[in-house]
């Protein structure tokens, strides 16, 4: 398989903050210093799209890296040949029963990786 018929990019950089308090401090300066715009969700706040600031500690030693493909199923196989295991238990599925989100099994640098379903 062609690594880039998967068509890896970069969603967002996820970071892992200890209470909302924190992280909506964190996504406040992050959108006052690149001109970025806030947008609440119930576990974070997203700056634009590029950072996603966790309202309580989450997967990930320092936080996650989010990682667009066109085939989730297809990256999975693709990245097990390289050694990845995932962890089933974050697995999303859209409505055909496919794999939309997973995360890696282990940290990168301190990061947890998941794939994430291009729309």
């Amino acid at each position: 398989m062609n690594v880039k018929e998967l068509g890896f990019e970069l969603a967002h950089v996820g970071i892992n903050q200890e209470n909302a308090v924190e992280a909506k401090a964190t996504a406040d300066l992050l959108c006052d210093l690149f001109g970025f715009s806030p947008r609440e969700t119930e576990g974070s706040f997203f700056t634009d799209e590029y950072f996603e600031v966790m309202k309580s500690e989450f997967l990930g030693r320092l936080g996650h890296v989010a990682i667009r493909t066109v085939d989730t199923e297809k990256a999975m196989a693709y990245l097990m040949t390289k050694g990845i295991a995932f962890d089933e238990s974050t697995a999303g599925r859209g409505p055909d029963g496919k794999i939309r989100v997973i995360y890696f099994a282990k940290d990168i640098a301190g990061f947890r990786f998941h794939l994430t379903q291009k729309a």
